[in-house]
């Protein structure tokens, strides 16, 4: 490595540091989401599988809060310290297919400027490791390229097998990975190779326990899951939602530069066959999937986390490797220049709107369901209520509100769902003691009739709370002293999945 090379490693390496600290301080500061509280429940019974994904968002939380403890910087620790081998993963990755330090340098901080990595990072979701995953993924499936060694397709099944544990889409790895190898002549014999097949088997035992625990569970996370493939009408309106929600989770500047570089690597403007193929079938085969399932449901933006390290190598191309007419040049130029403190300033405006709303005049926006702002104090006042009521156990009516009391409320404090039992089968239940009552029910306040008042023989209102962001009203939760229980005191009703 040159002294020049050199110094642009360690500038990227200082500038990701930054970035890194950066969402440490805004973690700790901003409130935990719902999934969060939700991931972090599951965080205090590791299993093989949950309802909803595999295990390894539990995993990251649970290494996170041994370290720092059952605090909103514990919960995201890892997860965001996690960016440092994603960085160092998509470095090496495009170094390897480019042979550019500038490419290599630009992909790790162009990545770690969108808001798919800053926000997918601090705020701990499946799509959070499955990222990390699919970096490594990528720098694995380089270093086949590279060497020509059979050894490296046990880390691209290492790899591969965390991101099963992260998430279900990594599935389409499989195919992608076959794609390349059939699409690139000189990489073709690897299809009859056995070492192929060995780093298959390793992506396959480490996704193991998720099999084995489905298997206990009626199948049910994969037919929850998968089967959401499946198109039952059409409504092709989704398909309007996709590119905006992803120009802004990828920051404008950096889809600007991402979709340049695409269009680029289809016209064999940059790199040669294999560096371009990779790149590609990394980034469409998962993005052609999400236009099929928009056909008839919403793609959440965050889903297309596992295309987003392929994306930032397209968006380094575009930046540095293909010649651009003059007008076209003007605008990689521009987004070269501003993409970074972009994406920064967007991921801040981002938290200080979460915390504190002030940039919208304090009216309501998209995160005041998600983040919990204004939870601490709602939990507070729920508290006081089951103090003085002598509830023996708080019952929530849907999963966040349970992981928000589960966190919030003093350690210790008997909190369950009292509907969609799926969800908690991997934790103890309360014992019978706990549910003999009162029980105080908690759930958002709407008309009608008492809630569970043919479950309970006696249903009572004893309250209400509101959960604000400043004057702000978010929501308001009824509660509901519950008494003398006439049968089971959960609704034990199957899944759809599985009626």
């Amino acid at each position: 490595m040159t002294s020049n090379e050199a110094r642009v490693a360690r500038n990227t390496g200082l500038a990701i540091l930054a970035l890194v600290a950066l969402r440490l301080i805004a973690a700790a500061f901003t409130p935990i989401t719902f999934d969060e509280a939700y991931y972090w429940m599951w965080s205090k019974h590791l299993a093989g599988g949950y309802y909803d994904h595999p295990p390894m968002a539990a995993v990251v939380i649970r290494l996170g809060t041994l370290i720092a403890g059952d605090t909103e910087l514990g919960v995201r620790l890892v997860s965001i310290l996690l960016a440092l081998p994603m960085s160092w993963a998509i470095y090496q990755a495009a170094a390897i297919l480019f042979g550019s330090r500038r490419v290599a340098a630009s992909s790790a901080i162009l990545l770690n400027v969108t808001l798919m990595a800053a926000v997918g990072t601090m705020i701990v979701t499946p799509d959070a490791p499955l990222l990390v995953a699919s970096s490594l993924l990528l720098f694995a499936l380089a270093k086949v390229l590279q060497t020509g060694r059979g050894v490296w397709w046990l880390a691209v099944g290492a790899a591969a097998g965390c991101a099963l544990l992260s998430k279900y889409t990594a599935l389409f790895f499989g195919p992608a990975i076959l794609i390349w190898l059939i699409a690139v002549p000189k990489l073709r014999h690897w299809l009859i190779s056995p070492w192929l097949y060995l780093g298959g088997l390793v992506a396959l035992l480490l996704f193991a326990p998720v099999i084995l625990w489905n298997a206990e569970h009626h199948w049910v996370s994969f037919i929850k899951q998968m089967g959401r493939a499946k198109i039952e009408d059409f409504r092709p309106v989704y398909i309007a939602e996709l590119i905006p929600t992803q120009i802004a989770f990828a920051t404008p500047l950096v889809w600007m530069l991402g979709a340049m570089g695409l269009y680029a690597l289809l016209r064999r403007r940059a790199g040669a066959l294999p560096a371009r193929a990779l790149v590609n079938t990394m980034f469409w085969i998962i993005v052609a999937y999400f236009v099929w399932h928009s056909l008839h449901a919403r793609v959440e933006a965050n889903w297309f986390a596992p295309v987003y390290p392929a994306f930032a190598i397209a968006a380094a191309v575009a930046a540095h490797l293909v010649e651009w007419q003059p007008r076209w040049q003007r605008l990689v130029d521009f987004c070269r220049r501003w993409a970074a403190p972009g994406g920064v300033l967007m991921f801040v405006l981002l938290v200080v709107q979460a915390d504190t709303g002030l940039l919208s005049g304090y009216r309501r926006d998209a995160t005041v369901r998600s983040v919990g702002i204004g939870w601490r104090e709602t939990a507070d006042a729920i508290e006081a209520v089951r103090a003085r009521t002598g509830a023996t156990c708080v019952l929530a009516s849907d999963y966040g509100t349970t992981g928000w009391l589960a966190f919030h409320l003093p350690k210790g404090t008997c909190v369950a769902q009292q509907n969609q039992r799926i969800r908690w089968v991997n934790m103890p239940e309360p014992d019978a003691g706990q549910l003999a009552g009162p029980l105080l029910y908690v759930r958002e306040i709407w008309p009608g009739d008492p809630p569970l008042a043919d479950m309970f023989a006696s249903v009572e209102k004893v309250g209400e709370v509101e959960r604000k962001r400043g004057p702000l009203l978010i929501e308001t939760y009824a509660l509901h002293l519950l008494r003398g229980p006439k049968g089971e005191v959960f609704d034990r009703t199957p899944p759809p999945e599985l009626q």
